[in-house]
């Protein structure tokens, strides 16, 4: 009897359990292998889903349990650190009568809950826990995964959703050399930051659905309020770029929020107003860049793992989601035509393609997250120019709106073999509609 074929996903974050679910859907055998042993800590931040999301949610049949736990963007306000208004933005309604909906925030624990809890029961125990990837080897027959714990896994494929400091990355690129030293290939690490971020999540104090933007020479302030919480996230300029992974204590964290504790976060709320009833809290550097290389012999990876955005757009689980969608259809597509063992040089070539249909899309995002972040910390005066007085114009707004969503959602993929109704009805044309 021949063996199925078998995909081995390394991560058991969002893309990770979307990933399953999409294979699941696609009758696809897998296993997951998330290294720590709780699948939805509550130490993350905030999620937001845009419209392409939300209908790859309701491909997988969970738009309905999403629903309650996430709520609509509505409005955005520009503040200045003093709590000036300079800025009131209605772009987000302008995106609900284009798509429907507006991007919905969630709290990413319970996104993660419910992207795990609602896998079925005979895809449920396939994702595995403690389990911390050490080696990964591939061949012309497949590859297998050693665990730090001794356990071992053979499959078909290794899917690497396992974020920025991806472990299958940096084993994926000691392969391809090994394997051939002079291949032009990826630095260890293949992302620069040059910005660090402090983020927190608190009781909600505001209206739901209420985004602001406090912006500031070198730092700016992203606030927005969701069903049950609100979440600050605050950028801030670093000294010089920086490739090495930085850890940060939790005496960093507290003299990073103290100093700017009297910074406005909306027109009647400083940092301090929020920070001190904290419910979770953090700091990171935030890599920024694109990996040139997504693949090597069956290994393939995709999110965060291959490219890297700060987070000011909301592009970076999206765009994950995105990859796995092209990933899932082209698999099921290279198993429809060629059986459960195609060779090495199909899944290349696969893979190839995949890279090649994603890049241009991931480009365009990476350079849009880049402006934005240094839109609202007026990294230069031109910058400062164009944010305070130029995207503050409501036509202006409104203009790169329908241009963003004409480019960029428009032609969002979607499972090509998962049945569905349109979730949301708006004015625009999808590229890809849903039929149920």
């Amino acid at each position: 009897m021949r063996p199925r074929f078998h995909v081995i996903v390394v991560g058991g974050g969002p893309v990770g359990l979307t990933t399953a679910h999409a294979l699941s859907l696609a009758g696809i055998d897998f296993t997951v292998l998330e290294q720590r042993s709780d699948i939805a800590p509550d130490s993350g931040a905030s999620i937001i889903l845009g419209p392409d999301s939300l209908r790859i949610m309701q491909q997988l049949g969970l738009l309905q349990q999403l629903e309650p736990i996430g709520f609509p963007l509505r409005r955005n306000t520009g503040v200045l650190v003093d709590g000036r208004i300079f800025k009131d933005s209605t772009g987000f309604e302008f995106m609900r009568d284009q798509c429907g909906t507006a991007p919905q925030i969630f709290h990413r624990a319970e996104l993660v809950t419910i992207l795990y809890q609602s896998l079925p029961d005979d895809a449920k125990f396939r994702v595995l826990r403690n389990k911390e990837v050490v080696s990964i080897e591939s061949n012309e027959d497949g590859v297998s995964i050693t665990c730090k714990d001794g356990s071992c896994y053979a499959g078909t494929i290794v899917i690497g959703t396992d974020g920025t400091h991806s472990r299958t990355r940096h084993m994926m690129r000691h392969l391809a050399l090994k394997a051939n030293p002079g291949a032009s290939w990826d630095p260890e690490g293949p992302f620069m930051a040059s910005y660090k971020c402090m983020w927190c999540s608190f009781p909600r104090v505001s209206e739901s659905g209420r985004s602001y933007e406090t912006q500031h020479k070198d730092r700016s302030i992203t606030y927005i309020s969701g069903r049950n919480r609100g979440w600050i996230f605050v950028y801030e300029k670093l000294p010089e770029s920086v490739e090495e992974r930085q850890r940060f204590t939790e005496k960093d964290l507290m003299q990073f929020a103290t100093s700017v504790y009297d910074y406005s976060i909306a027109e009647d709320l400083t940092v301090k107003d929020v920070f001190e009833d904290r419910l979770t809290a953090g700091i990171a550097n935030l890599e920024e860049g694109i990996a040139q290389n997504w693949s090597w012999g069956r290994i393939v990876l995709a999110g965060d793992a291959c490219h890297k955005f700060t987070p000011n757009a909301g592009y970076g689980l999206n765009d994950g989601i995105q990859d796995i969608v092209v990933l899932v259809n082209k698999l099921r597509q290279l198993i429809v035509q060629h059986g459960i063992s195609p060779t090495l040089p199909d899944l290349s070539s696969l893979f190839q393609e995949y890279h090649r249909e994603r890049r241009q899309k991931i480009e365009e995002d990476a350079s849009e997250s880049a402006h934005t972040t240094r839109l609202q910390a007026w990294a230069n005066p031109l910058y400062y120019f164009v944010s305070r007085y130029v995207l503050s114009v409501s036509l202006v707004e409104k203009v790169l709106a329908k241009l963003f969503i004409s480019r960029g959602l428009k032609d969002s993929h979607i499972l090509d073999f998962v049945p569905a109704d349109e979730p949301y009805k708006g004015t625009m044309t999808w590229k890809h509609p849903l039929t149920g």
